[in-house]
């Protein structure tokens, strides 16, 4: 019987910031882009765009592993 994991899958890609508050856009420029939403980092360090997977770290926050 083969067991069964949970991997967890690395983010599409990754951006240190200085604030805990963010914003994405998906690139707009470029026209790939989605609407602009405001992100907030929480007590994880981190915080997920939930349209495109890009993952904001807070600089020197637990999930910063630099």
């Amino acid at each position: 019987m083969p067991s069964a994991h949970n991997h967890a899958l690395p983010a599409p890609e990754t951006y240190v910031t200085q604030t805990a508050r963010v914003w994405c856009d998906g690139d707009e420029q470029a026209g790939d882009g989605h609407p602009r939403v405001w992100l907030q980092i929480d007590a994880t360090g981190f915080a997920d765009c939930g349209y495109c997977d890009r993952r904001f770290i807070l600089a020197g926050g637990p999930a910063d592993q630099r």
